[in-house]
């Protein structure tokens, strides 16, 4: 008998669509269309439905009207999970995050629109539809896990490599925000070539654009750290822990992702960000990377039952 078939449908779709919210928010921030409703909201420029909108207007209204349908499928997600898989210990607290992620988000789009917000806050979104995609995808895994009939895995590590993986995430997640605040602040082509910023190891930070190249090597900076903290938890996984299998598999999705991550970044600044894919893939693949360090958290954390 096959437990959780209409919870894990539901998974499934639910993630997916949080992932479809996500692209189309760095779409509008890609295509600059954050304005494209005006300053109103929940209505656009006052209408249920615009007429005759220009294409601004028809990425920012379907992003708003795809959040709002895959809002109410979080909700829904997360209320089932509760009820069905309250017996994992990992339950209520994702349930919990998803809703609370799914809808401050939304609250800080709107906010963004009615108000204006500081780049800074706005920085913040993409990581919040990060951690929302996350927490959504690992309710799924559980009620696929749920659904065995099986013991729920639980791997032994050592405390070092249960922290590596911790501290790795989160520093993921700060990487996550430098890289949406460079976006935010229109720094993406502040350096020019790759690795040398406009031809220099350590550019100048004087002048009108000091800040923007600030940021962009700052980014710079946590990206490679990323790149070799993943390529360690790789090499570490591999000749500690291979023979647990889910491990390593995340371990080679996790390298794989930074790869294809570090991959589109440097292709954007050579392409001088003119490849709409390539700036949607950028932001993917972290998501996609996030996501699955959350999900090691998850498995290094647990404790026997």
């Amino acid at each position: 008998m096959k437990l959780h078939k209409g919870l894990k449908r539901l998974g499934v779709i639910t993630s997916l669509g949080v992932l479809l919210v996500l692209i189309q928010g760095a779409l509008v921030t890609k295509t600059g269309s954050g304005e494209g409703c005006g300053n109103t909201w929940p209505l656009c420029f006052g209408e249920v439905i615009p007429m005759d909108p220009p294409p601004e207007t028809v990425i920012e209204f379907s992003h708003r009207l795809v959040a709002g349908i895959v809002g109410m499928l979080v909700i829904l997600m997360a209320i089932w999970s509760w009820r069905r898989l309250n017996h994992l210990a990992e339950t209520k607290f994702l349930a919990l995050i998803s809703v609370f992620m799914i809808i401050f988000q939304g609250l800080l789009g709107a906010g963004a629109v009615v108000f204006g917000q500081s780049n800074l806050i706005m920085a913040l979104h993409f990581g919040f539809s990060a951690l929302s995609f996350a927490s959504v995808v690992l309710l799924t895994r559980l009620a696929f896990e749920d659904g065995h009939l099986t013991k729920q895995y639980v791997p032994t590590v050592t405390k070092a490599y249960k922290w590596f993986v911790i501290l790795t995430t989160v520093y993921t997640y700060v990487v996550i925000y430098t890289g949406a605040y460079v976006k935010h602040t229109g720094a993406t082509l502040a350096c020019s070539g790759f690795p040398l910023c406009n031809g220099e190891l350590l550019p100048s930070l004087t002048g009108g654009a000091g800040a923007q190249i600030g940021a962009q090597v700052f980014h710079r900076a946590a990206a490679i750290t990323l790149f070799l903290l993943l390529v360690i938890l790789f090499i570490w996984t591999m000749k500690t822990f291979r023979h647990m299998r889910v491990l390593s598999v995340c371990a080679w999705l996790a390298l794989i992702l930074v790869i294809g991550q570090a991959a589109s970044g440097i292709s954007v600044v050579f392409t001088l960000n003119e490849s709409l894919t390539l700036g949607i893939f950028h932001a993917l693949l972290i998501s996609l990377l996030f996501t699955v360090l959350c999900y090691m958290v998850m498995l290094v954390t647990r404790k026997s039952r």
